[in-house]
């Protein structure tokens, strides 16, 4: 199970804009866990968005339990996967 779920709703507003969220849950741990895992999430969504994310659309990412432990590696091919996933 990846360390994190990505959701992606079309706005159909006509803008090309690409708007991305991160959300970590108490249940993931504490203040210093959560904000840890959000900048990995931020640093993910910097890498691969602007070349593999959809034009006008909310990306949402959620950081789960076991993200902070993962191979950043590990997780930048997930990303990717679950974006191409999406484009199709």
């Amino acid at each position: 199970m990846p360390g994190f779920v990505l959701l992606v709703r079309d706005r159909q507003d006509g803008t090309p804009d690409m708007r991305i969220g991160y959300t970590v849950t108490k249940k993931v741990g504490n203040a210093v866990v959560r904000n840890r895992m959000k900048r990995r999430l931020r640093e993910l969504a910097r890498a691969l968005l602007p070349q593999n994310g959809i034009r006008g659309a909310d990306h949402v990412l959620i950081g789960r339990n076991g993200g902070i432990e993962r191979d950043f590696a590990q997780m930048k091919s997930e990303l990717a996967k679950a974006l191409a996933k999406v484009a199709r």
